[in-house]
């Protein structure tokens, strides 16, 4: 385990559990993952003490978390909306328009953009661990960690964002709306490992090392070029949703997409227009 994400860990763990740095440290080392080293903990919290006998904290409390709610909700409405969450993040530190808070619209299960009900936010914060705004500014660190570089919980975030980003009553995303959310997941999930190349696999098992180079950043761009020049008044969840295992499949010069799979037509059409671009040095 790398030192920097031993310290990220470390700190999650005793955010959690009220342990010293240097037991978490111990149980880290033995136990590898923090979920299973904060089980560990609970099931034998002197397993590393050095005499005394550590209690389990209590578990995050619903008063807490319901007077943290009612803080920021709307006085009109049952809801924390825009005004409520901009103040939120405020007190947390957190740009609006950071990343991590599609993580946090995932784990609190917001209905849309800038709104969160009662019992999201209560059973996502304990989920958490977290019934306070410091325990909440320890989290978010590690929510964005596990963004970029868990692609299981990255495709999550992802599939949900369309959700959670479209209008009520819509069935797609407005292309705009599309490509903002895009512009903050695709580069986060590109720096970490969470957007790395599936490399093509043959019958007998062997990796094709023909590219080892898979989707650009700059790809990116490519894509919204593309999807601004040839119009159109949204993006289906169908084209959302396969557009995250294109990225992952496709290699840098786009040779290995088959047009005969089950790809959205504005997938194949996005491939003529990258070839071509890549033909003409452009």
């Amino acid at each position: 385990m790398g030192d920097r994400r031993m310290e990220d860990n470390i700190v999650q763990f005793c955010g959690v559990t009220g342990a010293s740095t240097r037991e978490a440290r111990k149980y880290l080392e033995k136990y590898k993952r923090v979920d299973m080293a904060v089980d560990a903990f609970y099931n034998n919290p002197s397993e590393f003490a050095a005499s005394t006998r550590h209690q389990p904290p209590a578990a995050p409390s619903t008063s807490k978390l319901t007077t943290l709610f009612n803080k920021y909700k709307d006085p009109d409405a049952e809801e924390i909306t825009v005004d409520g969450t901009l103040k939120l993040c405020e007190d947390l530190g957190v740009n609006p328009e950071d990343v991590v808070l599609l993580a946090v619209a995932y784990e609190l299960k917001s209905p849309r953009v800038g709104e969160w009900n009662k019992q999201g936010w209560i059973d996502g914060w304990k989920g958490l661990g977290c019934d306070s705004l410091s325990a909440m500014k320890q989290v978010l660190p590690q929510l964005r960690d596990k963004l970029a570089n868990d692609p299981p919980y990255f495709r999550k975030v992802y599939n949900r964002t369309f959700d959670f980003a479209r209008s009520e009553g819509q069935r797609s995303l407005a292309v705009d709306t599309a490509q903002a959310f895009w512009g903050l997941l695709l580069p986060h999930g590109l720096e970490g490992d969470a957007l790395s190349h599936t490399k093509d696999v043959s019958e007998d098992g062997d990796v094709s090392m023909e590219d080892e180079e898979g989707w650009k950043p700059e790809y990116v761009q490519w894509w919204f070029d593309f999807l601004n020049e040839k119009g159109g008044k949204g993006v289906s969840k169908d084209t959302w949703a396969m557009f995250y295992d294109f990225v992952r499949t496709i290699n840098s010069k786009f040779t290995n997409y088959d047009m005969e799979a089950a790809w959205p037509s504005t997938i194949d059409d996005f491939v003529d227009y990258a070839k071509a671009r890549l033909a003409s040095g452009a």
